[in-house]
């Protein structure tokens, strides 16, 4: 594909995005921001599980403490709301320090049962009190109805996807996936697989952060009981379906999987059943996921948009 061709192709897509909130209503918006907040937490999420290789399921928690630093800041200390999102990415980064630690010791399965009791324990910590996010501004305009709070969001996550795609391909992203291939090998290139762990950790963590603070602005109260178990499957779930290792993995899933979940919340015992059965599928008939869908489909994405790491 010619790079003309493919200009043409992203300038029919920014307009696309642009109209799309005007020709909808406001419940499909809400979904539309709520797929873009997903967007965001599967690209941390995919970091350490796609890209780092370990099976970490402290995401969750790192929803939660973006999320609940961010209605912290806002409504208790008045903090302006680029500033509270970049504050709460910093603090989850610092989390997912910490759990960096954990990782430098265990693995597979020891690694995410540790993980998940850390995001439980955290979850635990955070009472029973309800937070609620006053209104946001974004450089002097308001962020209060559907339409700001898609084009907010929407500038959000299309810098989350440049700047994580430019780190991905930069030095960083090369050692990480070297770590993951082979950790011997990878040290005898001067690569020290602990530091690359932090780094894969508090970045995931900052990214994550960042869409719980997207997610506080959306929804408006924060309560615990949003950051539980169920939480941690539903992201294990999208990033399995869009594809592990993959950037247009995270965004076809979250947008997958959050219209399923949209489409299931009248039958919400049927949820975990649909889910386990679209995660059973996609394994079973493409274990990398609908990006590797698009890849067999378009072979010419597996460069250009950094679709596929694994050989």
């Amino acid at each position: 594909m010619s790079d003309f061709v493919r200009r043409g192709l992203w300038l029919v897509l920014a307009a696309l995005l642009v109209v799309l909130p005007f020709s909808v209503n406001d419940r499909i918006r809400y979904l539309c921001n709520l797929m873009m907040v997903y967007v965001v937490v599967a690209v941390g999420f995919n970091i350490v599980l796609g890209y780092l290789g370990q099976l970490a399921l402290a995401n969750a928690a790192f929803l939660g403490i973006g999320a609940i630093t961010t209605a912290v800041l806002m409504g208790q200390m008045e903090v302006p709301f680029a500033l509270a999102m970049l504050d709460a990415g910093i603090v989850t980064a610092l989390a997912g320090l910490v759990v960096s630690v954990a990782a430098q010791w265990l693995r597979t399965t020891y690694l995410a049962v540790v993980t998940l009791a850390f995001g439980e324990v955290l979850r635990w910590s955070y009472g029973q009190a309800e937070l609620t996010v006053p209104p946001a501004g974004l450089l002097g305009l308001p962020i209060t109805d559907e339409f700001s709070i898609y084009f907010c969001f929407l500038v959000i996550t299309a810098l989350v996807l440049w700047g994580t795609a430019g780190v991905l391909r930069s030095r960083i992203g090369r050692a990480l996936i070297a770590v993951r291939d082979n950790e011997r090998a990878a040290a005898s290139l001067a690569i020290n697989p602990a530091d690359m762990r932090r780094v894969a950790f508090a970045l995931s963590g900052f990214i994550v952060g960042i869409g719980g603070s997207m997610l506080a602005i959306l929804i408006g109260r924060i309560a615990p009981e949003r950051f539980d178990l169920s939480q941690s499957l539903l992201q294990v779930t999208i990033v399995m379906v869009g594809g592990v290792g993959s950037l247009i993995g995270s965004v076809v899933g979250a947008i997958v999987v959050t219209a399923a979940a949209e489409w299931l919340r009248h039958f919400a015992w049927a949820e975990e059943i649909v889910f386990t059965l679209l995660v059973v599928a996609v394994l079973l008939f493409s274990p990398k996921g609908l990006a590797g869908v698009l890849v067999r489909l378009r072979p010419g994405l597996r460069e250009s948009y950094a679709v596929e790491t694994r050989r």
